[in-house]
């Protein structure tokens, strides 16, 4: 039989096939045909056999996913991989809702589900009747699934009112050292002098680093600034059990273009609160661990003939020197002081008339107090909506929406884009918990940090799917004012497939076919008419092109995935309402046993603005 004619079948005849055949007959269409085809597959030669298997992939792109191997499994330590897209129950879109039919329980080794390298992530497998297993347990859900649950929600979230018309604020003065806002994270809260900061969301996401630099570095001289450990914020232990440290705290310098995650790169320098010294993502040993109160003193010395040499002190205590680089490693970028922190909060000594809170090194100055001239301000961003941008990335899974966003903001590193995508925020959660746990907090996170940017002067780029119609709209409305793009990355099948494949072979991640399928069906691409937009750019294939495969992978989606149950509408029945002060007087004088059952008639009642029911009684 041609695999053509199984598809053809219907689901009761799929079963009836399948029963003769002696296999298990539970489960969706996509799953029965591919049992049946591996059945029928099985009967013929070898030759036969892979000749129809390329059949098969050639008529159904997205069962190419389905049979990869089933013994790639994703290392424990993967951070920001793609994962499946299974729907919540709590949160299942009306237009892909799918009725799931009884399943077995796990496929034996050797079954026809098993040789197909079916896997299905836990909450499918439970709603299935299949028994989760190891496999199933390390892989976990992953990054898209906590995605498009995010996503969901805008389908019934409220339209954002457009933005206050806020005063120009005042012009700060571009002498005075602070905590830059515009050069720290987005979930990094600074206070309005500009002299302390804490995380923004340290109650609802305890893991998250949030970092920050001052506005002005050095570039020569002997300079250096304080920082005291005020209070750790969490007054218990985060819920998640492999969290050692739920509190951090990471002082030192760093270049204007490094990453905001003091210490993870090779030109950023940091005393960390475990008693460590950290760049590059290398960690040693140095000094004593921070407790609340402590001051840190961080101190640079630049050198006539370009070395130089990073070192600090606690509470007025010489720890050591803890780098030394040189002029020529820096490129002529000067160093800006950079602070990072987790659910804690700290406090700088920025004040240029105060004294210090402990005598510095002979010969170093403190870092308010240098001249303008000899200090570097660093660069400013747009102080007004109009001046800023927003990139809406569009695609489905594995499309490659991330490589072409990185390329942009390498190519435009003038605009000095902020990528906001769920991976940028897994690395803010430096050794977090469980990477379910981790995925978890950052998706949500994510749809907190959206709002936050909508109200702050930037050029951002999101890095999620926005697939769907109600979350792309919503996201255009918050940033009303910005210069809103939508890049749409759609390639083609084979490409696609190909990118799919390696993405699983790279990330370990198996994207299961039901949640593509449903994927599919509730994709919608943006088109040019569209009135909150200002460009639309199609990467990859044309937008016609595009909007056809789209509605080519819909028709078969929708053929594959079993039809939305229809609900019979039942006539709705009202419980009638006694008098709510019991029946009327005229009837409580004669109470009289009723001789027939009692009947009603309903007469408005103004003052509620429903019926009441008054009882007449007759003989």
């Amino acid at each position: 039989m041609k695999l053509a004619d199984i598809k053809k079948l219907k689901v009761a005849e799929l079963r009836s096939r399948l029963k003769e055949l002696g296999l298990d007959s539970r489960g969706l269409k996509a799953e029965l045909v591919e049992r049946l085809w591996s059945a029928a597959e099985g009967e013929q030669s070898v030759g036969d056999d892979e000749e129809e298997t390329l059949k098969l992939h050639d008529s159904s792109p997205i069962l190419l996913v389905q049979t990869e191997p089933a013994d790639v499994r994703p290392p424990s330590s993967e951070i920001g991989a793609t994962a499946r897209h299974e729907v919540d129950r709590g949160y299942t879109d009306m237009a892909t809702q799918t009725e799931a039919e009884p399943s077995p329980a796990a496929p034996q080794p050797g079954s026809e589900a098993a040789a197909a390298g079916v896997t299905a992530c836990p909450a499918e497998a439970r709603e299935q009747g299949h028994a989760v297993g190891p496999v199933e347990e390390d892989m976990g859900r992953g990054r898209s699934f906590y995605e498009f649950k995010e996503e969901i929600r805008y389908k019934r979230a409220k339209s954002p009112q457009p933005p206050a018309e806020r005063s120009e604020a005042e012009e700060q003065d571009e002498d005075k050292v602070r905590l830059d806002k515009y050069g720290s994270h987005l979930h990094f809260e600074v206070s309005p002098d500009g002299s302390s900061g804490q995380p923004r969301f340290w109650t609802q996401f305890p893991l998250l680093w949030s970092g920050c630099r001052l506005t002005h570095g050095v570039q020569q001289g002997r300079v250096g600034f304080e920082v005291r450990l005020e209070r750790k914020l969490l007054t218990a232990q985060p819920d998640d059990h492999e969290v050692r440290e739920p509190y951090g705290l990471r002082v030192g310098w760093s270049v204007a273009d490094s990453s905001l995650l003091l210490g993870e790169d090779e030109l950023s320098f940091c005393y960390d609160g475990r008693g460590k010294k950290v760049s590059d993502r290398k960690e040693e040993n140095f000094g004593e661990p921070f407790s609340e109160g402590d001051i840190i003193g961080c101190y640079a010395s630049f050198s006539s003939d370009g070395a130089v040499e990073l070192s600090f002190h606690k509470n007025g205590r010489f720890v050591g020197v803890a780098f030394s680089t040189d002029t020529s490693v820096l490129r002529g970028r000067a160093l800006f002081p950079h602070v990072l922190c987790k659910s804690c909060s700290f406090k700088l000594l920025l004040d240029p008339a105060a004294q210090p809170w402990y005598p510095g090194p002979p010969g170093f100055t403190p870092l308010a107090t240098l001249p303008p001239g000899q200090r570097v301000c660093s660069t400013s961003g747009p102080t007004s909506r109009a001046q800023c941008e927003v990139v809406l990335m569009v695609g489905l899974p594995a499309s490659g929406k991330s490589v072409w966003a990185r390329n942009y903001m390498k190519q435009h590193p003038e605009k000095q884009h902020r990528l906001l995508g769920t991976e940028e925020l897994l690395a803010c959660m430096i050794s977090g918990g469980q990477r379910d746990s981790r995925l978890q907090q950052a998706s949500h996170c994510l749809t907190e940090i959206i709002k936050i940017a909508a109200q702050t002067p930037g050029n951002y780029i999101l890095d999620q799917c926005n697939i769907l119609f109600s979350a792309l709209r919503h996201k255009l409305r918050l940033f009303t004012g910005f210069r809103r793009r939508a890049v749409v990355v759609f390639p083609s099948a084979d490409e696609w497939k190909r990118r799919l494949s390696q993405h699983q072979m790279r990330d370990g991640e198996h994207i299961p076919e039901t949640a593509l399928l449903k994927l599919q069906v509730s994709c919608s691409l943006p088109e040019q008419q569209d009135d909150l937009l200002e460009e639309l750019q199609y990467v990859e294939l044309p937008q016609e092109k595009a909007l056809k495969l789209l509605q080519e992978y819909k028709d078969e989606a929708r053929r594959l995935l079993p039809p939305v149950p229809k609900h019979e509408k039942t006539r709705r029945l009202y419980r009638k309402r006694p008098h709510p002060h019991g029946p009327p007087s005229s009837h409580r004088s004669s109470m009289q046993t009723w001789s027939q059952p009692p009947r009603y008639w309903s007469v408005p009642y103004q003052d509620q603005g429903y019926y009441y029911s008054a009882y007449q009684s007759y003989s």
